[in-house]
């Protein structure tokens, strides 16, 4: 018997999708090419979305069904599962791949609940077996790797952002227009609110710039945020939960076991010690620099480069000569 198509949920906000669209399509091939099977994507959105639908084609998605109606602008939990619903009765699925950000950790589950299956979480590598999807995920604070099998089919997935980067490919996918009932306005996302500075969500960004206990005060953030600003639009804050408990930042900032896990290209520590719990949330970068100025903190025994002196001079400095370096090149 032939393998079941994969389903990728894509993500849109602001009447565009975002970067972890393009992800969770480029997973979802990954798979779909292990199982020998074709790729779909779903997605809701304001009306016009369909014409930015279509790029989705380029990172490996055949069709693409698209929900749209002004009450989609905004994230529309039940009538985005009303539209998977509707998809998986069309065609047998061997897997549904969905983001591990905000909106995927919410639809995920409830796809879980309605379709009575098991759901791998924050997936960093994917494959098949006989013919079923194969998920890998760090467990235990990233201490071990799970390898997970499915016994039940579709198999629901969440795949960590900025694991599975977004590769083009030649290639268009069929945009196939699906009406769904908007929900009741009460059942609705009626707004997102941002913080005073406009920054990427840590749990997506390439590059992140931690604070933790170190930098003793919460308006030394400005040293951190100097920081960001010089290494450009790619990069965010992130904090230490310490330091979230103390009230020093926000905890949407708050990267950890019990905040967000990332897995951006470069990771700066600075201030951190490293406790099981911070590490948990960020061990899987690709690139880690700390920068503290005690030699024995344990941050530095996972660190790829560690910088042993006071956070205030280091961290100016390392702005400045980034800014040098960008302007002449």
């Amino acid at each position: 018997m032939p393998a079941g198509r994969v389903l990728a949920f894509a993500e849109t906000r602001d009447s565009a999708l975002r970067p972890v669209a393009g992800e969770a399509v480029t997973a979802a091939r990954e798979l779909a090419e292990a199982l020998g099977s074709p790729v779909d994507a779903f997605l809701l959105g304001p009306p016009g979305i369909a014409r930015e639908a279509a790029g989705l084609g380029a990172y490996g998605a055949d069709r693409i069904f698209v929900a749209e109606n002004e009450a989609f602008s905004s994230y529309a939990p039940d009538a985005s599962l009303r539209l998977c619903a509707e998809i998986l009765g069309r065609e047998t699925y061997s897997a549904i791949i969905f983001p591990a950000s905000a909106q995927g950790k919410d639809l995920a589950p409830r796809a879980a609940a309605m379709l009575d299956r098991g759901l791998a979480t924050e997936v960093t590598g994917l494959g098949a077996e006989d013919g079923v999807p194969v998920a890998v995920r760090p467990v235990y604070a990233g201490k071990a790797i799970a390898r997970v099998t499915f016994t039940d089919l579709p198999a629901l997935i969440s795949v960590r952002p900025n694991v599975f980067r977004a590769v083009k490919r030649p290639g268009e996918g069929l945009v196939e227009s699906v009406e769904v009932a908007p929900e009741p306005s009460s059942q609705r996302v009626k707004g997102i609110e941002t913080g005073e500075r406009e920054t990427l969500d840590v749990s997506e960004a390439t590059v992140v710039v931690s604070g933790g206990r170190g930098m003793k005060d919460p308006k030394n953030w400005a040293v951190l945020e100097d920081l960001v600003d010089a290494l450009g639009e790619h990069a965010t804050l992130g904090a230490s939960r310490a330091v979230v408990d103390a009230g020093w930042r926000p905890h949407v900032e708050q990267v950890g076991q019990t905040g967000k896990v990332v897995s951006p290209t470069l990771y700066f520590a600075i201030g951190i010690s490293g406790a099981i719990q911070h590490l948990a949330g960020m061990r899987t970068a690709k690139t880690i620099v700390a920068i503290n100025k005690d030699a024995e903190a344990p941050i530095f025994q996972i660190a790829d480069l560690g910088i042993v002196g006071d956070l205030f001079e280091v961290v100016p400095a390392l702005a400045a000569e980034i800014r040098r370096v960008h302007a002449e090149s």
